[in-house]
């Protein structure tokens, strides 16, 4: 199993899969361990994709401090593995929570990153959460689905105040098909998250959006912000604010996916995504523009 030591002396763990020039991956979660990728939907075929474990998750060791689970205290976890595969620059994909990760890493070390592709990320970081509204009205687009009339009124109630569901009731909601292989990607949830670190991470302060703008108006790196359209944590429109934030950013919509596009429709996914760390265009699909 690779490793490296973080500034702090936390040992990290990460893990490679399929071959190519190395792409740098950032789970989301939060604080969910990097199995839940797999191999990014066929995204392994095109490059060698390394998977960081954040500290306290996966083959990670715990830290002996737990506010370092803040996510601004991470930054240089990341910047201690490009120094460990050896890269002047790497590319960078980050998915939902882990977006807010990539955002400061590429706000510090601006010359460390190459290219930059944001996978359903909420624009957390700059002040722009996703609200209840938000994924309520997703959420009604599934109307037509046969499991809807007994999930969604837990759903509502849980986003409105109520307990939290069971994941399996709620689950769907946050797939673009709910079929065998979502249900077991949403099943191992629980057991690859680390519950204690996920408020840690994503604690107010890590976050000073006004001066993240003002730094990612400068990012030389192309960027990719890709959002599915079913997914309500963030809808298209707000995964537009995160793609405004940058002076070189490409926006594509996945079309019927959720919150993990590479599940729903992986040809798609790892065509377009591929085509952006390619340097090619990569087509958008335009009516949230």
């Amino acid at each position: 199993m690779p490793n490296f030591t973080a500034p702090d002396g936390t040992r990290l763990a990460y893990h490679v899969r399929g071959t190519g020039e190395p792409l740098v991956v950032l789970p989301g979660g939060p604080m969910r361990a990097s199995a839940y990728l797999g191999d990014l939907g066929g995204l392994a075929a095109r490059r060698r994709l390394v998977l960081l474990d954040l500290r306290g998750t996966g083959d990670s060791a715990v830290p002996a401090d737990p506010a370092t689970y803040r996510c601004d205290r991470q930054v240089d976890d990341v910047e201690a593995l490009r120094v460990r595969l050896g890269h002047e620059r790497i590319d960078l994909l980050a998915h939902s929570a882990g977006g807010s990760l990539a955002l400061l890493y590429a706000a510090r070390y601006p010359h460390r990153v190459s290219r930059l592709a944001l996978i359903t990320v909420t624009p957390w970081a700059l002040g722009r959460p996703a609200t209840a509204e938000d994924r309520l009205t997703a959420a009604r687009l599934r109307t037509g689905e046969p499991w809807f009339a007994a999930a969604y009124p837990a759903f509502e109630a849980w986003l409105t105040g109520g307990d939290e569901p069971d994941r399996g009731v709620v689950g769907a909601f946050f797939h673009g098909r709910w079929d065998e292989a979502a249900r077991a990607h949403d099943a191992a949830a629980e057991e690859q998250t680390n519950s204690a670190a996920e408020q840690a991470f994503l604690d107010p302060e890590a976050f000073d959006p006004p001066a993240l703008r003002a730094a990612l108006a400068d990012l030389a790196a192309p960027v990719l912000v890709l959002a599915g359209e079913k997914d309500g944590g963030p809808r298209p429109a707000l995964a537009r604010h995160l793609r405004d934030a940058f002076p070189d950013a490409e926006f594509a919509v996945q079309p019927g996916a959720g919150h993990y596009p590479w599940l729903d429709d992986p040809e798609w996914f790892a065509a377009r995504t591929g085509a952006f760390l390619d340097g090619a265009p990569v087509a958008a699909v335009t009516p949230w523009d």
